[in-house]
């Protein structure tokens, strides 16, 4: 089948990259004229495990555009995977999901065969059908269900592990109104085993925020329970680990530590808090969730001031800097939160990340330019006798911390087993 995919960034690039390894041909559009000559040069515009390999291996069955009409007229089926970023009060903003919806109704009109527009990007409730909906059939001139199929296929992959996520999914949820729109999309991904869920298009658009919703609340639960287990000196992992036993509860995500950060979580966690409100409810535990969370990465300097409690003029290594490991995403990152802390103290900051850093200073200028970037994380080391431990990359597992002050907040082992001084967040 042939695809075209709107936006490029991680869902974008992985969702097309992903239909190109199923046997499709794909076409990108992005508006970024560095990002579609990067991507025509078959490398990846951003660091995803697996992404580089998979872009050289299928070279000329895809390509990246910045014309609609070449990538609709020339495809069966259009993804919207752009942006959905969140304004100020929370809610998020759908000027991009927007735009292309303008964009791809105006090409619809020239089209003569069924042409299948699938909303990938992350947005609310009522959102297909109350705002891209309307901009398809005012632009094309055509009726939704009718002249062309319109659905609901939202997201569910991991950064660092989004390919294997988009090719051995847990699920796959679809929300079509209408038949024709689904056996397009059942051929689609006929090629993935896994169940296949179809729905309306609300109840799918819900279901993606549910999600993260309570994933979101999984974490902060744990940290919470965290907090309370380092006060009482007992291992929160060796508790989760008895808690995760139970069929009802399962292991995953009970990893106590910082926090979550990321494109998803913090945005599609304020947004529904934001949707609630408006319809009149008063969502405590979404509210707390966040709260949970904001205040998390703060442990870290709680309890190195326990040990340093005057930080001004020394100097202060910080490992990672990206939201989690395998991912040069810094978005969220509670690696912000704590260096911008550090500077407030007066520290000076020395810091590495194997992937991330140039993204760092990009994204926040304010601390970014304030502190020192090292080339690896040995040189961290050899530059101070403090280091906070913000993102787990297995790289950091082969380090020697020995004499070091070590506040940890992933779990490193090897830190938790050679510094002079240990403490982890939450055991």
């Amino acid at each position: 089948m042939k695809v075209s995919v709107i936006g490029s960034g991680y869902v974008g690039l992985v969702t097309g990259m992903g239909f190109v390894k199923l046997g499709n041909e794909v076409i990108f559009v992005d508006v970024d004229e560095k990002k579609i000559n990067t991507i025509n040069n078959s490398q990846p515009p951003i660091y995803e495990k697996g992404l580089a390999e998979l872009m050289e291996e299928f070279k000329g069955k895809y390509y990246a555009t910045r014309d609609y009409r070449e990538a609709i007229l020339n495809s069966d089926v259009t993804f919207i995977a752009v942006g959905t970023p969140s304004r100020e009060d929370g809610s998020i903003d759908l000027t991009y999901v927007k735009q292309a919806s303008r964009e791809i109704g105006k090409i619809l009109k020239e089209k003569n065969s069924y042409h299948v527009v699938v909303v990938k990007s992350t947005v609310l409730p009522g959102t297909t059908e109350g705002v891209v909906k309307p901009i398809l059939e005012e632009e094309s001139g055509k009726k939704a269900f009718q002249d062309f199929g319109l659905a609901m296929n939202p997201e569910f992959l991991r950064e660092g592990v989004a390919l294997e996520d988009f090719l051995n999914p847990d699920r796959i949820v679809i929300g079509v109104m209408d038949e024709r729109t689904r056996k397009v999309l059942e051929e689609l991904y006929a090629p993935i085993s896994a169940p296949k869920l179809f729905t309306d298009i609300k109840t799918a658009e819900m279901i993606k925020y549910t999600s993260n919703a309570f994933l979101a609340t999984k974490i902060s639960f744990a940290n919470e329970i965290g907090n309370i287990c380092k006060k009482l000196g007992i291992d929160s992992w060796k508790v989760f680990e008895g808690v995760g036993l139970d069929h009802r509860i399962s292991p995953h995500f009970f990893r106590t530590g910082i926090g979550w950060g990321g494109s998803c979580f913090p945005k599609d966690t304020r947004a529904l808090i934001r949707k609630a409100e408006d319809l009149g409810e008063d969502p405590i535990i979404l509210k707390a969730v966040v709260e949970v969370n904001e205040r998390q990465p703060l442990k870290l300097i709680e309890l190195l001031k326990k040990h340093i409690p005057e930080l001004r003029g020394r100097t202060v290594g910080v490992l990672g800097l990206a939201f989690k490991p395998n991912t040069d995403d810094v978005r969220e990152t509670g690696a912000y939160v704590v260096v911008k802390k550090l500077l407030t103290e007066g520290a000076r900051v020395i810091a590495y990340d194997p992937q991330a850093m140039e993204n760092f200073r990009k994204a926040y200028p304010d601390v970014g330019e304030r502190i020192e970037f090292a080339d690896s994380a040995t040189n961290v080391l050899k530059a101070t006798d403090i280091v906070l431990i913000v993102t787990e990359w297995s790289e950091f597992e082969e380090l020697d911390y020995s004499g070091k002050i070590v506040i940890d907040g992933r779990r490193v082992r090897k830190a938790e087993e050679t510094a002079r001084v240990y403490e982890g967040v939450c055991w």
